[in-house]
């Protein structure tokens, strides 16, 4: 007699294309109902997480955590579309992704997006993805490996990526000192909220016949260890309403990038990187630092893109998820710079990164202007002046690592160039006319240099020899006296070398 636990497959091959046993597959899974309605709340907490990743990019001081926050909103879109995409293929229209699931989710996440920064690591790195990743684990027990393989698949791949961003946030919290008092509290302020909403699974489905009763205290399963925690503490009572903190009032975007202690003089413009750079007489080997440079100045571009996407509502879906990829690139661009600069013997923080571009766009330029500067460099740094020449530089530079770094931000910024022209050009009547409003926007924001030196903000002091002399001692080299002499400044200039009107 044949049964699931007797069954054997042809020569004892991994039956059911290896997804899993007979046994198991005879067992019944959730429903497509129920199956739509738990990824559709993981879908909401994916987006929400990018939102406020993205949300907070611009207005963090800290480095490392900038370029982390961009990765991490990077993969919630990605995770985002993912599951945008499994929920349309399940029998779901109209698929209501931009509903919120619950009143109480949404006054988790709005907590997040207000808090303080330091409360903000605990909600994201020290709750919600340990809950999201709690969620994802019940789904893949309950759903049906066969009939659902393809949530499965999606959903174990972001596991490992919301398994990395935890363990990220535990070494944040270990070397930040954040203290044990402070995550006890905001994370039992979001406990409640997120017991009330039913966790980040939601509640089971209630009988066609009848209501959901409000969740009280006595409905939780205490064999969660936050949810143990809790309970046992005495916090949770009633559960109805969860109180507001940090979300009393509307969240309000920062436009104004901040740095750490490590950025200093940010008004700098004394240094003119693309003159040097584009100067037949300087030799390959010295252009290279001052293209590492150009690479670490990129991080006002995340600075400045993370504004554009925090204000500019109701587009469609995928806008959201490329220019998040480009977000992530232009971090990733300004940590290769990093990168260059150590492998060279170069501190970095000798070659001063100024903010002028990010602070006066975000400043004092619409969303649609800071695009329209974007895509009118981008296309400046397609002919074989822009990006080529760059690698080509590095190329021959007798420094291998600058040659792989080129060669993938050249890469990078090509497809760039095809995200604004899918998501920017279509706004204008013509290419030329969304170039020449790039243009004008930008000419705009970059005529200060003789204001911000006469209010004190700035002497735009010359840090290139510094720099150069260190990456000569490091290599046991001379210094050049025509390269060590280099002083042009961006006074009147743009990054494109392009004059522009003077004060």
């Amino acid at each position: 007699m044949i049964s699931p636990e007797t069954y054997t497959s042809y020569k004892g091959l991994p039956p059911l294309a290896g997804l899993c046993t007979m046994a198991e597959a005879a067992k019944p899974g959730l429903s497509v109902e129920e199956c739509v309605r738990r990824l559709k709340r993981f879908h909401y907490a994916f987006k929400r997480l990018h939102q406020i990743l993205m949300a907070r990019i611009t207005s963090e001081p800290i480095y490392e955590l900038k370029t982390a926050f961009a990765h991490h909103a990077y993969l919630c879109a990605e995770h985002v579309t993912a599951l945008r995409t499994r929920i349309g293929e399940m029998r779901e229209p109209p698929l209501g992704l931009e509903d919120v699931p619950h009143p109480a989710l949404e006054a988790y996440f709005d907590e997040m997006l207000n808090a303080p920064t330091k409360y903000l690591l605990i909600g994201l790195y020290s709750h919600s993805l340990g809950w999201l990743f709690t969620a994802v684990e019940k789904y893949e027990v309950a759903t049906h490996p066969l009939t659902d393989a393809p949530s499965k698949r999606l959903l174990k791949f972001a596991k490992i990526e919301l398994e990395e961003m935890y363990q990220f946030g535990g070494k944040v919290f270990s070397l930040l000192g954040v203290p044990g008092d402070m995550r006890e509290w905001f994370t039992t302020v979001l406990d409640v909220m997120l017991i009330e909403a039913g966790e980040l699974s939601g509640p089971p489905m209630p009988p066609a016949s009848g209501e959901r009763k409000p969740l009280d205290a006595s409905t939780i399963n205490t064999s969660h260890p936050v949810i143990d925690a809790v309970t046992d503490s005495g916090n949770i009572r009633g559960l109805t309403p969860p109180t507001r903190r940090y979300s009393k009032t509307p969240f309000v975007y920062n436009p104004v990038p901040q740095r750490d202690e490590r950025f200093t003089d940010s008004w700098n413009q004394g240094v003119n990187a693309e003159a040097f750079l584009y100067d037949e007489t300087k030799p390959a080997s010295a252009k290279v630092l001052m293209m590492l440079y150009k690479r670490l100045r990129e991080i006002d571009v995340p600075e400045m893109m993370a504004s554009i996407i925090a204000q500019t509502p109701g587009k469609p879906w995928g806008y959201y998820r490329d220019m998040s990829r480009q977000v992530w690139d232009e971090a990733r661009h300004a940590m290769m710079g990093e990168v260059g600069f150590v492998a060279l013997g170069v501190d970095w923080t000798k070659a001063t990164v100024t903010w002028n571009w990010s602070y006066r766009l975000n400043t004092e330029c619409t969303p649609m202007e800071r695009h329209g500067v974007l895509f009118f460099i981008e296309q400046g740094l397609m002919p074989k002046t822009g990006k080529r020449y760059e690698y080509e530089v590095a190329r021959d530079s007798g420094f291998p690592l600058a040659a792989t770094l080129q060669d993938f931000d050249w890469a990078d910024e090509v497809l760039h160039s095809q995200i604004g022209r899918q998501w920017y050009v279509p706004e204008f009547a013509s290419l030329k006319e969304a170039l020449d409003f790039g243009d004008r926007a930008w000419s705009k924001v970059l005529s200060n240099w003789i204001t911000v030196k006469q209010q004190g903000l700035t002497q735009h002091n010359n840090w290139w020899p510094e720099v150069y002399e260190q990456a000569c001692v490091s290599a046991g080299q001379s210094p050049d006296p025509a390269v060590l002499a280099f002083a042009e400044t961006y006074e009147g200039k743009r990054a494109d070398l392009q004059r522009i009107a003077a004060e």
